[in-house]
């Protein structure tokens, strides 16, 4: 009876620990976007520049995920993620304090810590949980997208009624990471060197050469595209179409509340169907209609707010599905580490490449209706290569 506790003391430590790890995935990332106006009155930060810093942690992203389950298999899961941590803490605490060179600095230490989380996350839920991967990936998405809303939402306020400004409230955020970094320390007595040295199927060639791992690869880049065009350019398609900048930060947190619910329900039910080409559908009809809806809208309100919550709800839904191909489409916990790394590098690549070149059709036409061009044609790779990766497949069958 006493081991019986130890063991679910230690899962339960497990679960608590995957779901703050998640929890740090996204809010350093969106903690610093609404404060960029702030950071611009004490740095002399230029147009450039300021979207470098937002592209920053993609790249990183770019650069080490398909390192990272390398590093799992010479060091251990348990061992990297803790290190990730680290990582993270010691870039969210220097990056407020040093001028514009520290404040790459830090993000760019933040955006490799995170591309850790990214990669060995879905794997470690596959070990782990492999009879509960609908409903830990689910836990793992809401909690990372939760805390990604709040740190939007609340980075001002807490700038503003702190009296330490932009500086104080990035660090309030890198008090989470240090709580998640204390509630993993726990895991590290579990930490096996091998974890990812899989026995039971040793595939001959490299998840490079799969066809299935290159569509779902071009699927993850076209979801992050949808997102990251959204976050970066929402606000500026509305109020040129009339809606005030007020309402136009508020359909950014609309298009946050469309994600939130689904980024949970999907995974479950993705995890209980053989295929899942009837989400795939579903998730293509609603952001072909939300896109729709942005072009042709014309600053309605009702129709604004109809079509952001369908774009919420499509890229919920995207990066959900996502997330569970890497545990649905592999065989192992090896497969899933490499096949997450090899699609986060190259999907979070292409996705780096989605707002700059929003904003170059914007400059080039002066209207926002070509380049929302790009978010349909992102749905309709969607489609396309979704459609395939949701059939009862692994990333090394032969006819995959």
């Amino acid at each position: 009876m006493g081991e019986e506790k130890i063991k679910m003391r230690s899962r339960i430590l497990l679960i608590i620990g995957i779901l703050l790890v998640a929890s740090n995935l996204r809010a350093p990332i969106t903690a610093i976007s609404p404060l960029l106006s702030y950071i611009r009155v004490d740095l002399p930060l230029s147009n450039t520049m300021t979207g470098f810093l937002t592209t920053l942690p993609l790249l990183a992203f770019a650069g080490l995920s398909p390192f990272v389950s390398k590093l799992a298999r010479r060091w251990g899961m348990e061992f990297v993620v803790f290190f990730a941590l680290c990582l993270m803490v010691f870039g969210s605490l220097v990056r407020p304090f040093g001028g514009i060179p520290l404040l790459l600095f830090g993000t760019f230490l933040i955006g490799l810590a995170i591309a850790v989380g990214n990669v060995l996350l879905p794997s470690l839920i596959k070990q782990e949980f492999p009879f509960k991967m609908g409903l830990m990936t689910g836990m793992y998405s809401i909690s990372m997208n939760v805390c990604a809303m709040l740190a939007s939402g609340l980075s001002v306020p807490i700038a503003v009624k702190s009296g330490f400004g932009w500086q104080g409230a990035l660090v309030v955020w890198s008090a989470f990471v240090i709580i998640a970094l204390l509630f993993w320390l726990p895991q590290l007595k579990y930490n096996k060197k091998v974890v990812l040295d899989s026995t039971v199927h040793k595939p001959k060639q490299s998840i490079w050469g799969s066809p299935l791992a290159w569509k779902i690869t071009i699927f993850m880049g076209m979801q992050s595209t949808v997102f990251y065009v959204m976050v970066a350019w929402l606000p500026n398609i509305l109020i040129n179409q009339g809606i005030a900048s007020t309402e136009a930060g508020f359909m950014l947190s609309l298009l946050q509340l469309g994600i939130l619910p689904f980024t949970f329900i999907v995974p479950i039910i993705a995890s209980k169907m053989k295929s899942q080409q009837p989400i795939i559908i579903a998730m293509a009809v609603l952001l072909l209609a939300g896109t729709a809806g942005l072009m042709f809208g014309s600053g309605h309100l009702f129709l604004i707010s109809a079509s952001v919550f369908m774009i919420g709800i499509g890229s919920g839904t995207a990066f959900s599905i996502c997330m569970m191909f890497f545990s649905l489409r592999t065989t192992t916990a090896s497969e899933a580490a490499d096949l997450s790394g090899m699609a986060q590098s190259i999907g979070y690549l292409l996705a780096a490449t989605g707002p700059t070149l929003f904003g170059l059709l914007h400059d080039v036409t002066d209207s926002y209706t070509a380049p929302l061009g790009i978010l349909i044609v992102a749905t309709l790779l969607l489609l396309i290569m979704g459609l395939d990766a949701a059939r009862d497949k692994k990333v090394f069958d032969k006819a995959s």
